[in-house]
């Protein structure tokens, strides 16, 4: 005689059942999941606007206060009250600064180590014997031309184009 099969019938039926409530009930759950995450980006996506919202509110207040327009127009566009002086800051090239443009820390273009002082005399003797080749000569205006002090750039000759 053959040992009885410890699977009945019912057992079977039974772990059938369970098979199919778990699929059914963790596809249930994956979508609950699905749509919480959703929720949750939005509600961060309804911060994020309501954020800037608050922001652009501040910043039209801020255009009702008649010093914030007169400072908006003299840096956005140059304006200025009658008897003020104003003055053009340009760079190393001769091109005028942004307004929004930055000068280094002083403390960190400024690094410079002291030397002895015999040190700066032996490199004076150097320079001596090697002087430096001559260069281009300074411009004499900062008008936009590339025009020397020296003999290259006289009056007959036009501009180099840049």
């Amino acid at each position: 005689m053959r040992p009885r099969s410890r699977l009945t019938g019912r057992a079977a039926v039974l772990v059938l059942v369970l098979a199919v409530l778990t699929v059914s009930y963790a596809s249930s759950l994956r979508a609950y999941l699905q749509q919480r995450s959703h929720i949750n980006e939005l509600k961060v996506s309804i911060a994020q606007r309501e954020a800037a919202i608050d922001q652009l509110e501040a910043e039209k207040t801020r255009w009702d206060d008649p010093a914030y327009v007169e400072q908006q127009a003299r840096e956005r566009l140059g304006y200025v009250m009658p008897g003020d002086k104003t003055y053009l800051v340009l760079d190393e090239n001769g091109q005028p600064l942004e307004p929004a443009a930055e000068l280094q820390d002083p403390t960190t273009v400024l690094t410079s180590t002291s030397s002895p002082w015999w040190s700066d005399g032996w490199a004076s003797v150097e320079l001596a014997g090697n002087p430096p080749k001559v260069g281009k000569p300074p411009v004499s205006e900062i008008d936009g031309t590339k025009k020397g002090t020296g003999g290259e750039g006289s009056a007959g000759e036009t501009p180099e184009s840049p």
